[in-house]
């Protein structure tokens, strides 16, 4: 086996240690990085990835990002798609049982999920592999044998099982089985670094036992910060709707961008770009800078997000877009067509049949709060006639737009 050349050990732990909460332990790395360019053998790098979520956004980009740089420095990333501990469901993080998936489902997932994550990752050096693999093949006196290498006790140190247990909760004995799958996955592929987000750190930690019982050499663990979404409260999520899909149109991901809060702006260039540490630097510097506008480093950031999931010519024709409907209040180039046969209607109804609102209270609420306009001229009263002598075009909100064109007899 031929061996791999590496950059020396500083230069891979700055970058490592990049964005990164927690390395655990810190001196384990450095001595396995020192190691991997001693003997030229890249260290397999493992990211476990849930199968329940298909659709990626820029959450999930952090930690896939810190996987890519372990591939820039010449390591070996493993991705394992959670097939079979999908069925069982990860609790981390959460107060009630998460629903299982049929292998199915998780195998469905997992390919989407390899799809997306292919935008962030090398693929062609990738591995991915299934964890139903060895998981599968376990028999129950596997699993008993297992079991009695961790205690309760160490389980409810997990914050998410100890609130459910004070608050009188359910945990099924199963969802105890989740950290001690995952941790077999690291036995199995003899995984020399975990990432994860911060909510993963007891599972990571209990990888590092697990392999220690089987005499396997304990993983490093490395876990990065959960990101906050564009709301600027809760964590990315599309339960909150506060998240910049990497699969979004270039239109999407630079509108999300620009409304994340200022005090985000340099957290999402260090979580989720690819810029240098000296183009991070100058980031801040300027943030802190009074004179500069920090809207024009947001619009640098949105069309960084633009150019790296779809192209730069996108992430221009992006900005030109924005601006011209927020900014120079134009109407934008494509606009979806509404073919109606009435010579004329109220604005509630027009809104309703066209679904620019989902009922006629919701509406009234658009219209009275100054959030209609038709034809560039706001609308603000309820009871408008729209009159189709030539066609309409209508926005409602800040992106909708309808071009509603009565039939021709």
């Amino acid at each position: 086996m031929s061996k791999t050349l590496f950059p020396p050990v500083n230069e891979q732990m700055d970058l490592i240690k990049r964005g990164t909460s927690e390395i655990i332990p810190e001196e384990e790395l450095q001595k396995k990085i020192e190691k991997s360019i001693a003997n030229g053998q890249p260290l397999n790098i493992k990211l476990g990835c849930d199968p329940s979520r298909p659709d990626l956004h820029l959450g999930h980009s952090v930690v896939l990002r810190k996987l890519a740089q372990f591939q820039e420095l010449g390591h070996q990333a493993i991705l394992i798609i959670g097939d079979f501990t999908g069925m069982i469901g990860d609790p981390s993080g959460r107060n009630a049982t998460r629903p299982a998936l049929s292998l199915e489902e998780t195998r469905e997932n997992g390919q989407s999920y390899f799809e997306q994550a292919s935008k962030i990752l090398n693929h062609k050096t990738m591995k991915v592999v299934y964890n139903s693999e060895w998981l599968g093949k376990m028999s129950f006196e596997d699993v008993i044998k297992l079991a009695s290498k961790y205690t309760v006790a160490r389980m409810l140190e997990r914050d998410d099982f100890t609130k459910r247990y004070k608050n009188g909760e359910p945990i099924s004995l199963h969802e105890f089985l989740y950290p001690l799958a995952q941790a077999m996955d690291s036995v199995a592929i003899k995984s020399d670094v975990e990432l994860g987000g911060t909510d993963q750190k007891f599972n990571l930690l209990v990888g590092r036992d697990i392999q220690r019982e089987f005499g396997v050499e304990p993983q490093v663990i490395l876990t990065m910060p959960l990101l906050v979404g564009t709301d600027g409260v809760e964590k990315m999520s599309k339960s909150y709707g506060n998240y910049i899909g990497i699969s979004d149109s270039p239109q999407q991901i630079f509108g999300r961008t620009l409304s994340i809060p200022d005090n985000l702006i340099y957290t999402y260039f260090e979580l989720t770009s690819d810029i240098s540490n000296e183009e991070l630097s100058n980031i801040k510097n300027q943030l802190s800078d009074s004179s500069v506008n920090p809207r024009n480093i947001k619009r640098s950031l949105a069309k960084k997000l633009v150019a790296m999931y779809h192209s730069q010519s996108d992430a221009d024709a992006a900005e030109e877009e924005f601006d011209k409907i927020f900014i120079k209040k134009e109407v934008p180039d494509e606009i979806p067509e509404y073919l109606i046969e009435n010579e004329s209607i109220e604005i509630l109804e027009l809104l309703t049949i066209t679904s620019l609102a989902p009922s006629k209270g919701e509406a009234r609420r658009l219209v009275t709060q100054g959030g209609v306009t038709m034809n560039g001229e706001k609308i603000s009263d309820i009871n408008y006639l729209v009159k189709f002598d030539s066609e309409v075009i209508l926005k409602v909100g800040k992106r909708k737009f309808l071009k509603v064109i009565r039939k021709s007899s």
